[in-house]
């Protein structure tokens, strides 16, 4: 112990007696974000990127979210209810498009991307069979940061707007079908499903992915009997244990599938191709043998669909008759029921947001959160898609290099 007053003199001179601060953990960075919901444009989508509810949460904690006149119409959401819920309504596409986020279902049109001033970022699907090259190089010039959502994986590395769509479009593919057999307008007046006495409609699912197993969820539900074909062995046996039951199942073998189809009142075409065109597993004739009045659903279709007979058709023209079998061909299913999808993009959205202003925007959040990372297509101007890169001809870079330097 010192006890030299001289010495102790010297010694709080120096301040090394005194108090010191105690070293706290600095708190994470939170930014207000200022999200734009564009009123969408492209053929017949009615689906709307954020619900009202979804908005008040935004807003509840700090984010500003400018949303245009309409956008919610098609999906039942008045703009009154999205006022109420903290939005402000916009009359003026073009004050949509000067916010920092732009947040769309759809991909951006030519005259979008014109009013976006630049270093924005803009999430919404990315459609690669319909994407121009030159919105791609419109996108790079204005330095855009573009998240195509249908690439986002979720903390179990699924990709939850491409499973969500896919539930929704598999039950409404079974649901469509009924409504086809049945007498009106021009069905042959058969119930989809099973009741005492009567034999059970036959269902055949080609494809045993998400669209396929919720169009046999459906369908078993309703007490039809259902025949599932795939190439893949792994998808069959994983459907066989989700399901609990044991169901027809078989690889994709025409003499088989001819047989069942001639037999079939419904056929599903629930394939998926990872890039390029679906498989065309159907052909002519096959669709020649079936029973008149029979229905088909090519689910597949925005992908050039898996029957040699179909073509895309639309919401208001849904159907046409080719060798007496009705076919429904409409790319988009999902926005038949475009409440109900609206709520499941928000769902899914809602927290990504949230964690985006946590996070301090959404450079922080790509560069901490790989799942939402992948699906970055352009960063800041410069493309990272090698799939775009290679289609178009057009230099890309990995996003892995590029957020070294963030």
């Amino acid at each position: 112990m010192i006890t030299d007053p001289e010495i102790l003199k010297k010694l709080i001179e120096q301040g090394s007696l005194l108090p010191k601060e105690d070293m706290l953990e600095i708190a994470r960075k939170k930014g207000s974000l200022f999200i734009g919901i564009p009123k969408e444009t492209s053929f017949q989508e009615r689906r709307v990127a954020l619900v009202p509810v979804a908005v008040s949460v935004l807003v509840a904690n700090g984010h500003r979210v400018r949303v245009e006149s309409r956008s919610g119409e098609m999906a039942s959401f008045s703009d009154r209810v999205y006022s109420e819920a903290g939005a402000e309504i916009c009359y003026d596409p073009k004050e949509v498009f000067e916010c920092d986020i732009i947040f769309k279902v759809a991909p951006p049109s030519a005259e979008e991307v014109e009013m976006m001033p630049g270093s924005q970022v803009l999430i919404s699907a990315l459609q690669l069979s319909v994407q121009p090259k030159t919105i791609l190089q419109k996108l790079m010039q204005k330095k855009i940061t573009a998240v195509a959502w249908d690439y986002i994986r979720d903390e179990a590395g699924v990709f939850p707007v491409v499973r969500a769509m896919g539930e929704i479009a598999g039950t409404t593919s079974v649901l469509i079908a009924g409504e086809l057999l049945s007498s009106f307008p021009n069905g042959k007046g058969v119930m989809l499903g099973g009741v005492a006495g009567v034999t059970p409609t036959e269902v055949v699912v080609i494809g045993a992915g998400t669209v396929g197993e919720y169009a046999i969820r459906s369908a078993l539900g309703l007490g039809a009997a259902v025949k599932v074909f795939d190439n893949s062995l792994a998808r069959l046996r994983r459907l066989q244990n989700d399901l609990g039951q044991r169901i027809y199942t078989s690889v994709i073998n025409p003499k088989v599938l001819s047989k069942a189809l001639r037999r079939a009142d419904v056929v599903i075409g629930a394939l998926r191709a990872p890039l390029g065109r679906t498989p065309c597993v159907v052909s002519e004739e096959m669709i020649e043998s079936m029973k008149p009045g029979s229905v088909v659903v090519d689910v597949s279709i925005d992908q050039g669909g898996c029957f040699e007979t179909s073509h895309v058709t639309n919401h208001k023209e849904p159907t046409f008759v080719k060798h007496g079998v009705i076919h429904y061909c409409v790319p988009n299913i999902a926005s038949r029921v475009s409440r109900t999808a609206s709520f499941a993009l928000s769902n899914i959205f809602l927290p990504v947001i949230l964690d985006m202003g946590e996070q301090g925007g959404c450079r922080d959040l790509i560069k901490n959160d790989i799942g939402f990372r992948g699906g970055v297509y352009i960063y800041n101007g410069t493309l990272t898609s090698d799939v775009l890169g290679k289609v178009f001809d057009l230099k890309y870079k990995d996003i892995e290099l590029l957020i070294l330097g963030i």
